[in-house]
């Protein structure tokens, strides 16, 4: 029977310094003795939240995890200085280190899971499993998806897009609403970028979970989250995570022998399914689950208790393996 496990509270919290302005607040709870693995959150610019310590068995797992740079408990809050993928990529492998890990499972959701296929394409040697949930591959078509005037989210929620591009004076593509978000939310102008952090952080919310419901209210009762939501999000995809398109894709060879579990909403309409479709057809070990009447958020109870069972798995058979 699938299930959650409590959200213990952690047992060790760390800050680690990256020599280059930021500092980083590391997490770590469950089995100290126990089977590494490394959660990362998504985003960019969401930072942790309780519920992904339920996500993973307390007395098997030492469960590490980390709010990314500028969100979270991490200084300085909404920094996009020396704020890319190598850099995150860079802060992974140092709190791998920093925990003495040699080889860890990875766990990442949406951006997360991003970061978690970019490690292991990078680092293959230290990864002994990838579980992953809504997938986002960082392709052209992944934030015409997401964003696009012709993208799926657009065409099934209009109403909301409308007010989402309006607050943007209307641009016509992709790109263009991203340099425009990109101004209003680095404005010196504090109305002009509260209004664009609250419209860029409520776009995603509606339409992230299958039953969302979600106003502005909720928005700025949670502003400081929405503010490096807002921002760090609008700095990857503007410079594209800082990777070429398809990178992950072409790359996938370099990971071909690790075992993964791929969890996607059948309705997710921030990541599209077909992103982890197409991971699955050219990642051997890697194998799709889809969830029916789910959306993209981890807080939907049948996509928690997915990403769940396959950790509980994914241990499993690594054990086994051995």
């Amino acid at each position: 029977m699938t299930h959650l496990y409590p959200a213990i509270q952690p047992y060790r919290c760390d800050r680690i310094e990256t020599g280059d302005g930021h500092t980083l607040h590391v997490e770590q709870s469950g089995n100290e003795n126990g089977y590494p693995v490394l959660f990362i959150h998504g985003g960019p610019g969401g930072g942790l939240t309780p519920i992904y310590r339920s996500l993973f068995n307390p007395d098997i797992f030492r469960i590490i995890s980390f709010d990314q740079r500028g969100c979270g408990q991490s200084t300085p809050f909404a920094s996009t200085e020396n704020n890319t993928t190598h850099h995150l990529l860079s802060d992974i492998d140092a709190i791998r280190k920093f925990a003495n890990v040699k080889k860890w499972i990875v766990c990442g959701g949406s951006w997360g899971a991003t970061l978690a296929l970019l490690n292991a394409i990078s680092k293959p040697k230290t990864v002994s499993g990838l579980v992953l949930r809504g997938t986002f591959l960082a392709r052209d078509e992944d934030y015409d998806w997401y964003m696009g005037k012709n993208g799926a989210a657009a065409q099934m929620f209009p109403e909301h897009y409308a007010h989402f591009v309006e607050v943007a004076g209307n641009p016509g593509t992709t790109k263009a609403l991203t340099e425009q978000y990109y101004q209003l939310l680095t404005s010196g102008n504090e109305l002009e970028k509260t209004r664009a952090t609250k419209a860029w952080s409520l776009w995603e919310h509606q339409i992230a979970s299958l039953h969302a419901n979600v106003n502005e209210q909720d928005i700025s009762q949670h502003l400081h989250v929405a503010t490096s939501l807002a921002l760090l999000e609008c700095h990857y995809v503007k410079h594209r995570c800082f990777i070429d398109d398809n990178y992950i894709l072409n790359n996938i060879h370099k990971i071909s022998h690790i075992p993964g579990t791929i969890v996607h909403g059948r309705y997710d309409m921030v990541c599209k399914l077909n992103a982890s479709h197409a991971l699955s057809e050219v990642w051997k070990n890697g194998q799709l689950l889809v969830v029916p009447e789910a959306g993209h958020c981890l807080s939907e109870t049948k996509i928690a208790e997915a990403v769940c069972h396959a950790n509980d798995a994914m241990i499993k058979f690594i054990q086994e393996e051995k």
